[in-house]
């Protein structure tokens, strides 16, 4: 008995002394303290191009919504309605007549701060047609706005308050952005200042249809729009959708909706075209349009198959202008444009807004397909006129105070009509052109019997002079007319 003991005493301590010696050697477990952060709720943008770049949404929020102001304007909406006069009637035989009326408007919407000396971005269709404009901070603080310029076929305008050391919020580059990306729009919606949400991008280079071409130009519009679910309401209209880096990525725009409000759907004009616009209406006071000189359509998959190619993106170029930029640049019917500067195109949409980030006489590269061979051609972007002139903005005043859009004749058309030069009446709006009763195709060949040869020598010949003027031309049908005009 004592022997059975002992052994299990032996063995007790046998063990005691094994377990001792392997922790004396085990290797001893590194460990770190958990690291608290001051916010356990942090959220980020986690889908980035940079995200080791990325800031939480307080952040972003706190850097932006200082520089979204609340844009309110003042106006008068003029209309005519038909009535029927009986006594008129009975006494001249004629009782329809038509009365002018006008009506005082106001309307509200969003702004951008993009300097510190006081330019604000917006939408146009939130001062059109305002006489008054003014413009208040988040520290509840209103200034007059002077309207600097307009782009209808982007929507954007800009304004100007007398201000110093505002909050302005920086430009992003809306190509970098990437589907499902974080957003945040910030405005002020239903008049509610200062008012953020958030959401994804939903898509790219969206055509919503709902920009119209620019009347006195003729330029089509560019709709290329960032789609997101942020919750955008009206009063949203011209404040700014920004990254959570806290940049200006897009300018908020519309919404899709049966009902009037937020519906899931919102869509702003990507920041890349608009600090172009900005940049242009600051500078010259016009929009500086740019074109390659192609048409061009989408591949679908009935074109696929005439081409017997599979991939369907990337714009096809069903033809080209006589001496415009592509032409000369080499580039061919039948080429399917890739890439411009390095940045994919993958549809129409998306080829117009890359294209309208750049001004005449820029040089762009353009990458293509040619009987599946991948090739590279530099164009020389040109304007509306076929040159790389910069527009100037007298041209645009003198156009919206007549009301007109003018194009240069043909040499078909001189030869028909025996003529050596003119500027034919395109399309007239409301103006002072529309007051003289002239009609659409009429040929202006002489003001003051100064010779007109062609829309450029016209619009020179209108901005020297002030005053009446006589305006002689002749219709397609072979007619004479002569019209005055006061400048």
């Amino acid at each position: 008995m004592k022997k059975l003991i002992s052994s299990f005493l032996m063995a007790m301590l046998g063990g005691v002394v094994s377990i001792g010696i392997y922790k004396m050697v085990e290797e001893k477990p590194q460990y770190q303290p958990i690291e608290e952060t001051k916010d356990n709720n942090k959220l980020v943008n986690l889908i980035s191009s940079n995200p080791e770049n990325a800031i939480d949404y307080v952040t972003a929020a706190e850097m932006t919504v200082n520089g979204v102001v609340h844009v309110k304007t003042e106006g008068t909406m003029e209309y005519s309605q038909r009535a029927f006069d009986p006594f008129r009637h009975f006494f001249y035989g004629d009782g329809n007549i038509e009365k002018q009326y006008s009506q005082p408007i106001k309307g509200a919407g969003s702004g951008v701060i993009i300097s510190e000396d006081g330019y604000v971005v917006t939408n146009n269709h939130v001062i059109e047609n305002a006489d008054k404009i003014k413009v208040t901070l988040n520290n509840k603080k209103t200034y007059d706005a002077e309207l600097i310029g307009t782009d209808p076929s982007t929507d954007l305008a800009v304004l100007k308050i007398k201000e110093d050391g505002l909050p302005k919020i920086e430009f992003g580059n809306s190509d970098e952005l990437h589907i499902g990306e974080w957003v945040l729009a910030v405005g002020n919606p239903f008049n509610l200042t200062s008012t953020v949400t958030a959401g994804i991008v939903s898509a790219k280079g969206r055509d919503i249809n709902i920009l119209n071409n620019d009347p006195y130009t003729g330029l089509s519009s560019i709709e290329s729009f960032i789609q997101t679910d942020a919750a955008v309401n009206p009063g949203n209209s011209g404040g700014a959708l920004v990254n959570t880096r806290g940049e200006l990525i897009g300018i908020n725009a519309a919404i899709k909706s049966n009902t009037g409000s937020f519906a899931g759907y919102s869509f702003a004009i990507p920041s890349n075209i608009a600090k172009k616009v900005v940049d242009d209406l600051v500078e010259f006071g016009t929009v500086q349009r740019a074109f390659i000189g192609i048409n061009i359509r989408n591949i679908d998959e009935d074109l696929a198959k005439d081409l017997e190619i599979n991939d369907l993106n990337g714009v096809y170029v069903s033809g080209l202008s006589e001496g415009g930029s592509a032409k000369i640049a080499g580039i061919k019917e039948g080429d399917i444009v890739k890439k411009v500067e390095g940045v994919v195109v993958r549809n129409v949409n998306e080829l117009q807004a890359k294209v309208g980030e750049y001004r005449p006489g820029d040089k762009i590269t353009v990458s293509l397909i040619r009987k599946g061979e991948l090739m590279e051609k530099e164009v020389e972007l040109r304007n509306l006129e076929g040159n790389t002139s910069i527009i100037k903005n007298s041209d645009s005043d003198i156009l919206k105070k007549l009301g007109v859009r003018f194009a240069d004749l043909t040499e078909e058309e001189k030869k028909k009509l025996d003529l050596s030069g003119g500027a034919r009446v395109v399309e007239i709006f409301p103006g002072k052109i529309m007051n003289t009763g002239m009609g659409e195709g009429f040929i202006i060949t002489k003001i003051d019997k100064s010779t007109v040869g062609n829309k450029t020598e016209l619009l020179e010949l209108l901005k020297s002079k002030k005053g009446g003027i006589l305006i002689q031309g002749i219709y397609e049908n072979g007619r004479e007319a002569y019209y005055g005009i006061g400048l």
